[in-house]
């Protein structure tokens, strides 16, 4: 905002793929606690990140990227990852309805949509510029939603400490750095490297808040980390020569 002149918007395409993103944001974070209320926190982590599925289904229709047996068997590791670290796995303890399912589901393609909203906008212009105008339409949309009563008594609470940490940390830094790395990141391999949060917020459940873990939890993040570790060293294939280019190669 101090800078506007500088990075006001120079492309209609970087307005509406950053809107895009800003809206895929406030779509995941709704739906997602609705699938809360509707099923259960497990249920509502477990088809958030079906997000993979829905990001490299698309992008192989939209030719951005191919879809291999790699892919699809690292989706299924990261997914089986999830249910065992949340729980879903078992029934007995989880009910779930078709709002649960249809929110959780919403908030997966939320997810894919804002990943593809910052890929997009961050090809084109500058972070600052592309986390301005998303988080500006995400926060429209979730005023045009929000308990007013409850959002002014924030300024007053006392826990105004934890929503500044919470805002600076978890939205702003944290989104920052997601927008740089995407530059050079695919978008599948992008939505499978953010499916270490659940591992990064167990650890700190079991550092913090003294949470146990056990060991089928403890097998679930070794095997989303190993997944994603698996996925982001492996080198993408080196597009194979043309004849006459190995003609040319031969001469020379």
């Amino acid at each position: 905002m101090l800078r506007l002149k500088e990075n006001w918007p120079s492309s209609s395409h970087l307005f509406i793929w950053s809107l895009l993103a800003g809206v895929g944001v406030a779509g995941n974070f709704s739906f997602y606690f609705l699938t809360i209320q509707a099923a259960s926190v497990a249920v509502a982590a477990t088809l958030m990140y079906t997000a993979p599925v829905f990001v490299l289904v698309i992008s192989f229709l939209l030719r951005i990227e191919r879809s291999t047996w790699f892919k699809w068997g690292c989706i299924f590791c990261v997914l089986i990852g999830i249910i065992l670290l949340t729980g879903a796995y078992n029934t007995e303890t989880i009910s779930v309805g078709f709002l649960g399912i249809a929110s959780g589901l919403a908030a997966g393609l939320s997810y894919a949509l804002f990943i593809f909203g910052f890929k997009n906008a961050s090809s084109i212009g500058k972070p600052q510029t592309t986390l301005t105008i998303a988080f500006f339409s995400f926060c429209l949309i979730l005023l045009l939603i929000a308990d007013m009563d409850e959002a002014v008594s924030v300024v007053t609470s006392n826990d105004i400490g934890w929503f500044l940490l919470l805002g600076i940390l978890g939205a702003g830094i944290s989104f920052i750095l997601y927008v740089i790395g995407i530059q050079w990141t695919a978008p599948t391999t992008a939505s499978m490297v953010a499916m270490v949060e659940p591992v990064t917020a167990s650890l700190f459940g079991f550092l913090l808040i003294g949470d146990r873990l056990t060991a089928i939890q403890l097998l679930g993040m070794v095997l989303i980390l190993v997944t994603v570790i698996a996925l982001s060293v492996k080198k993408p294939p080196q597009p194979q020569a043309s004849k006459e280019q190995e003609c040319s190669i031969a001469r020379n």
